[in-house]
This record gives structure tokens, sequence and C-alpha cells, in this order.
């Protein structure tokens, strides 16, 4: 007997599409007396007993399966609107449902559709396979936890399959895992072929690490003021060769005071990094950074003032040759030099260093910490930075210590370094390339654990004073 069964169908606008494929359905005669979802019921186990395909169902068929399992609701929406076959149905996603075009917003119906969709596709998984679809698979006895539903990369297919690639996805590219535990997600991170647990969202500060950075600047520190002793024996005599052209020099009277004024910068600029740095949350990361910054660009300082020696840029300079007698005589030189970080204010006095200028590092390198490492709402004290960095440099030209190239060259290559240098750490996907770590072996070390930009969050390091607590409680 043909019944037509209108009132199965709740919402009319799907009738548009499947109202004509209803009138062929038959149903027992003894489901007339019965509420729409038995008599859907009644058909889809009819359907399931035929053996028919889930990818061979009608807009009409995925309407009554929608029914049967308590989603009515949103028949309209996806029959009507958005034409879902079995087809469509089979490859149907959570992230499909959270986001455009079908934007489900009650979470309890997205989780509780999600379940009845990956249940329907494992009863057809064969038919998945034909596809080329495979349902993201755990090994037995993993610990690790699915993130969402979603497809496995089809390697035959050589594509990723399913609506979405999430970070859970990319982190197994990467070689990482992630489990949930109590709320926090717990990353294993594979690099150079350890497993590296840490807290996603949290920075290890890693202490040692920032020990061993600083260990490491203040031996380039203390290799750079040795070459600067040698450097100074190999300076070329004025007599023989005088000053070299240089535009600025030559256009810019000298101004005596105006060094002393370049260190005055780098001295506030120093000051006003080592109060981010006692104040920021994750002020270790920020002093290793500094520390691996400063002491690889001193390092290659050292090779070109070694490589090529210039000639001094003024004739006030008094850059006569001493010769040290011995081994002795040089280190302690170059423990003078070192003590007084090479600055003139310190009573140290040197020549040679030209290619490329020091102070301009310090000073820039500094700028930029203090910029990147502050909200960028401080407008104040980034303006104050900026104005300290380019004062400092024109001071240095100014008093004609420095070429106006060493100036030039070496504002590059701190800036270029810097930027370089903070691009990888924020990028994670660079720090785990193997080119990052043939290239970069020092910075792969220190940031393999750092997961994306440092977010500049301040607290105060100390605790409240007796007074304060017995006041304050």
């Amino acid at each position: 007997m043909l019944l037509i069964v209108s009132s199965c169908l709740p919402l009319p606008g799907c009738q548009n599409h499947v109202g004509r494929q209803v009138a062929r359905l038959h149903f027992p005669t003894n489901s007339s007396s019965k509420s729409c979802p038995n008599s859907m019921t009644a058909n889809s186990s009819g359907m399931a007993a035929s053996g028919e395909a889930v990818s061979g169902w009608s807009c009409m068929q995925v309407a009554q399966w929608l029914q049967e399992e308590g989603f009515g609701e949103y028949v309209d929406l996806l029959c009507t609107q958005h034409r879902l076959d079995g087809l469509s149905l089979l490859a149907l996603t959570e992230a499909d449902l959270r986001g455009p075009p079908l934007g489900l917003t009650v979470l309890g119906d997205i989780k509780r559709l999600t379940i009845a969709l990956r249940r329907l596709q494992r009863q057809n998984q064969s038919q998945l396979e034909e596809l080329g679809l495979k349902l993201s698979s755990i090994p037995a006895g993993s610990s690790m936890h699915p993130v969402g539903g979603g497809w496995n990369f089809d390697e035959a297919a050589g594509r990723f399959n399913g609506g979405f690639c999430s970070g859970s996805v990319l982190r197994q590219r990467r070689g990482e895992r992630c489990e949930s535990n109590s709320g926090e997600t717990l990353c294993h991170s594979r690099f150079n072929g350890r497993c590296r647990q840490h807290l996603a969202g949290r920075l290890d500060p890693e202490v040692w690490k920032t020990v061993l950075s600083s260990v490491y600047v203040f031996l380039v520190i203390g290799f750079t003021s040795f070459v600067m002793v040698l450097v100074h024996e190999r300076v070329p005599d004025m007599r023989t060769y005088p000053p070299l052209p240089d535009i600025f020099l030559d256009s810019v009277p000298r101004i005596p005071w105006a060094f002393a004024m370049a260190e005055a910068c780098g001295v506030i600029l120093c000051y006003m990094f080592l109060l981010i740095l006692l104040l920021h949350k994750h002020r270790s990361i920020l002093f290793r950074r500094l520390c691996s910054l400063m002491g690889t660009v001193f390092l290659l300082r050292c090779c070109t003032m070694f490589v090529t020696s210039l000639s001094v840029p003024g004739q006030h300079l008094q850059c006569a040759s001493k010769t040290y007698d011995d081994t002795f005589g040089k280190i302690q030189r170059a423990l003078a030099i070192w003590s007084g970080f090479g600055m003139t204010l310190a009573g140290v006095q040197t020549c040679g260093d030209y290619m490329f200028s020091g102070h301009t590092v310090v000073i820039t390198m500094l700028n930029f910490f203090v910029t990147e490492y502050t909200p960028r709402s401080w407008n104040l004290i980034h303006t104050i930075s900026w104005v300290l960095n380019l004062f400092g440099i024109f001071f240095i030209l100014a008093a004609h210590e420095h070429y106006s190239i060493d100036v030039f060259i070496a504002f590059y290559i701190t800036t270029r370094l810097f930027l370089y240098y903070h691009t990888l750490a924020n990028t994670r996907a660079y720090q785990q390339s193997r080119r990052a770590r043939i290239w970069f072996p020092m910075f792969s070390f220190f940031e393999c654990n750092v997961n994306g930009p440092v977010p500049n969050q301040y607290h105060w390091p100390f605790g409240k004073p007796a007074f304060m607590k017995t006041l304050i409680g």
C-alpha cells in the first residue's frame, strides 16, 4: 500500500527536493498509527536490510537518518539548503559542522552529531576506503587522544582527506604528539631524535641554558678583547696611511664630547633593558636570546676586524702601536679592555677595531630588545629607545671614532640577525627544519622548546616585604 507520509518531514522546505520521492516509499500498513520517527526507523531498517550503500543515499534518505538520530531540526539546513546526500554525509567532519557555511553553535548537538557520524562512517569503512578516505586511527596502547574528528593523510592519494587540518595534524607531521591531562595539553616534541615534554602554552625558562648563553657571551667578549690587542699591534702608521675619505666625516666637524654622549645613550638603554628584564615574566628567555645574539655578532666582529685593518679615521687619535714583550702582557691588556667593556668612560682606549662598530652593535641590539619585549601601546618607551639609538649612532660619527661604513654595516648586521633569529623562533615549522639545525645549531639548541612568540607578560619578581604583609595581609 502506498502512503504519502508528509508528517514525517516536519520542515516543509525539505520536501522541495525530496517530496516526489517520499510518495514512492513503501511503508507497512500498521505504521500509519505510529509517530513519524518510528516510521522512519522502520524505513531506515528496510534500507539497511536491502543492503543499499550509504554513499548512494539521496537527500531524502539523509533527512530520514537525521530524524532517526534525533537531529530533525537540522534537516532544513543540511538537506534543503546544502543538499547533503549520502556521499557528502560520509565525508562530513566536526570541523564542517563548526565552520562555515554550516556554523553550528550548540556544542552538545555538534558532539552528538559527530559521534553519530563517526558511528556511521565506521559501519561503512569499506565505502570510505573506496572513496580514498580513512578514519583517523590511534594505535592500540597509545596514550595519545584524538583532538576532534578528521581524516588522515592518504599517502596513496598524496593529499589530506577531510575538511580540516588542525594543529594536532600539523604536530603529527612534525613528529609531535599531544595528550590531554586535567585540562592541560601535554606535548611531546621530537628534536634531534630525543623526545622532550612540555606543556603547550607554557614557556619553560630553562635556566641552565641561560647560564650557558651567559658563559658563551663572556667568553666571546674575552676573545674579542684579546683580538683587539692583536689588532692594535697591526694598526697602520698614520704618516703612511692617512684617514680614508668619508663623506660624513669630511662634512661634519668633530665634536670632542660626542663619543662620551654615545656611550651615555648606550648606558641609558642598558638600564631600560635591565628594568624590563627584571619585570618580564619570561626574563630567562630574554636574557638567553640577548646573550646568544650579542655573542654571535661580536664573534663575527672579531673576524672582520682581524682580517681587514683600516687606517685611523681621524688625526686626533693617538694610535701608535704598542709592542708587548710577552703573551702575559697582552693578556693583561685584554683583561683591562674586558673589565671596562671597551668603553672610554671606563678609561679604555683602543685602535684598529673599526670594521665594524661595536658601540653601534650594543646600542642597536638593546633598542630592538626594548621595543620587541614591551607592549605596542608603550609608545613613549619605544620613542625614547629609538631616539637614543639614532642619537647614539650620530654621536659616534660626530666624534670621528668610526667610519660611516663601520656604523652602517654594524646597524645592518645587528638588525638583520635580530629579525632572522626572532622570525625563526616565532615560527615553529622553521625550528624543526633540518636547514635550521645545520646552519643555526646554537639557535636550534636554545629555542627547541620555545613554542611561538614570547608574550609580553610582567609581574613583580620579589615577595611582599614583611611590613607590607602585616599591613595588607
